[in-house]
């Protein structure tokens, strides 16, 4: 792969809302033998248009607008992923992968013209709205989004904390478009979540691959250990609605329950140009089961660490067909605080599986149920204790309901995420034949 800057920076994510997007036209070519020239009749073409626009639009524009406008036009030509990034996007950029940025909390990209929620991100206005991955943006404060580029859809989505937007959606399944008012905010995003299901398990939810997030998991896990006397039996990693991150980061959480072999492999363009991501000899877990919940919105570095996991055995892969994001960009500073975001090579899992486009397919496909409450009522088999005149138990001291704190939790967890409820009803059984 080709050598950039010591700050180039490696991502495997989508596009966050309040990061701006590119268009433009390519101007180098390469003769049959390899050795690049510049196409002469190309340039005065480009020079043309470049002189007929500024002699003739309808305003007055300035030299900078036009070409960069050309470089916005050239990267954007090449795929959804790749960008120009001026000065305001660039701090953006670095400054969301640390954790904060300002916006509404939602990973966008382009479908058929409208503005898709790639995914919306834990704790943000838009989860808290109701804004669901796969939902198409159609209109912004009454604007049409059909015509658009996504560099001007996120500059109305974005604006000063404490304003709103109305966001009208269609979303798969609804009968009519739906209407959001949205609240603008700081995003700030806590990278890594965990607590204790039951005894002996734990959950924990990476909600994107930023600078920190191994170490935070690192620690989220040796807490989960200290809460169940040192040890625990297994746990549930959530990836849904991840759009990704890092791809250091992604390899490093891998790292932290493989203890052999491959993790990713990046190859570029060039042939020789492959990188592989092994392994380092040490499981937090000591083996321990892992159950990895995804869905559609599990993108990109959520896709390298759940084809990590499923191709070393490591982890029962559970949910839903992830989103297919296989390729990795690479962001090179030009100068003067900007940059391009540039696909520069696709990633494999272990097995060599390409993702783009493809996504990963689960061990056990569950799709994200709410249940009803009619369901609920039928989910709980009637016991002797509810039958009427049944016979109390004997034993002193033993509670009039029967139901344990255990039970209590379950019943909680099965209300709340009926995925996750499943996810800890498979890592138990896993545990238990672990133990055999």
């Amino acid at each position: 792969m080709k050598n950039f800057t010591r700050n180039t920076l490696i991502l495997t994510t989508g596009l966050i809302a309040g990061i701006t997007l590119a268009i433009g036209i390519g101007v180098h070519a390469e003769r049959g033998n390899g050795v690049k020239t510049i196409p002469i009749e190309d340039i005065r073409s480009l020079s043309e248009v470049f002189g007929k626009v500024k002699d003739n639009y309808v305003e007055e524009v300035t030299d900078k607008e036009l070409l960069e406008n050309a470089i916005r036009g050239m990267m954007t030509g090449l795929d959804p992923h790749s960008t120009y990034l001026d000065r305001e996007a660039f701090k953006e950029l670095r400054v969301g992968t640390t954790g904060e940025f300002g916006g509404l909390g939602i990973v966008v990209g382009m479908e058929d013209g409208f503005v898709k929620v790639i995914s919306p991100i834990d704790d943000t206005p838009a989860q808290r709205a109701g804004i669901k991955a796969g939902d198409l943006i159609i209109r912004l404060d009454q604007k049409p989004v059909k015509g658009m580029s996504l560099d001007d859809a996120v500059k109305i989505m974005r604006g000063r904390p404490g304003t709103s937007i109305e966001l009208l959606i269609v979303r798969e399944g609804a009968d009519k478009p739906l209407t959001y008012s949205v609240t603008r905010d700081k995003i700030r995003v806590k990278s890594v979540k965990a607590k204790t299901l039951d005894k002996g398990f734990g959950y924990v939810r990476v909600t994107q691959f930023q600078e920190r997030s191994s170490s935070d998991l690192k620690k989220a896990i040796s807490k989960l250990k200290k809460e169940n006397d040192g040890k625990l039996n297994g746990i549930v990693l959530d990836l849904r609605n991840n759009p990704g991150g890092l791809l250091d980061s992604a390899v490093e959480i891998s790292d932290i329950f493989i203890t052999k072999g491959g993790i990713v492999s990046v190859k570029g363009r060039d042939e020789g140009s492959r990188i592989v991501h092994s392994a380092t000899p040490k499981d937090m877990l000591d083996g321990a089961p892992i159950v990895v919940l995804v869905n559609g919105g599990s993108a990109s570095a959520s896709e390298i660490v759940s084809g990590a996991l499923q191709d070393h055995k490591r982890a029962i892969i559970m949910g839903s067909k992830t989103f297919g994001k296989g390729s990795v960009q690479t962001v090179v500073p030009l100068g003067n605080n900007t940059a391009i975001k540039l696909t520069t090579a696709r990633y494999y899992t272990p097995s060599g599986r390409s993702i783009q486009a493809k996504g990963i397919d689960p061990d056990i496909e569950i799709k994200d149920l709410k249940l009803t409450e009619n369901t609920k009522k039928n989910v709980s088999q009637i016991k002797e204790a509810d039958l009427q005149g049944h016979l109390e138990n004997d034993k002193k001291g033993a509670k009039k309901d029967g139901k344990s704190k255990d039970e209590e939790n379950g019943k909680n967890l099965l209300n709340e995420d009926y995925a996750l409820y499943e996810a800890l009803n498979l890592l138990k059984g896993l545990y238990l034949i672990s133990q055999r």
